[in-house]
């Protein structure tokens, strides 16, 4: 079971949040991380097993405890509004293969907005957020507009 979660929680983290995944490969504490996280859970996994549940119930109760803190996924979300609202960088970033790079460089931008309104899952549809991070991705498309012509 801990082998199994572990590559689970890998694999939410590569889609999900790549800038942990790039912290924790610089850092060269991906194991560590992963081997921590996962022996938290562990003791909810033994009981649900003795409780009886299905190993794929296991695996799902254990993965959602697990990437609770890492939701809402600020990447898909900062990507969802590039696709909506700025569709020319969108499809130039994708064209050029520097999509992921650039994102994880607004996730940085977008930062103390995420921050200061509290952005969750809760929230994540809240008006207010997504304005405010249109607001700094326009800024910083705009820096990296103006860095290409000069």
């Amino acid at each position: 079971m801990e082998k199994i979660l572990i590559e689970k929680l890998w694999d939410y983290i590569v889609t999900n949040n790549p800038e942990l995944m790039y912290n924790l490969q610089e850092d060269y504490k991906v194991q560590k991380y992963l081997q921590e996280r996962v022996q938290g859970i562990l003791p909810l996994a033994d009981a649900l097993e003795k409780a009886g549940e299905q190993a794929y119930t296991i695996e799902e109760i254990c993965l959602d405890a697990l990437t609770e803190e890492l939701r809402p996924s600020r990447y898909h979300y900062i990507i969802g509004i590039l696709k909506e609202d700025f569709e020319d960088f969108f499809e130039d970033m994708t064209a050029s293969g520097i999509l992921t790079f650039e994102v994880l460089n607004m996730m940085e931008a977008c930062e103390p907005v995420f921050e200061l309104l509290n952005f969750s899952v809760e929230r994540e549809q809240d008006r207010m957020i997504r304005y405010a991070i249109i607001g700094q991705l326009h800024e910083y498309l705009q820096g990296r507009v103006a860095a290409a012509v000069n």
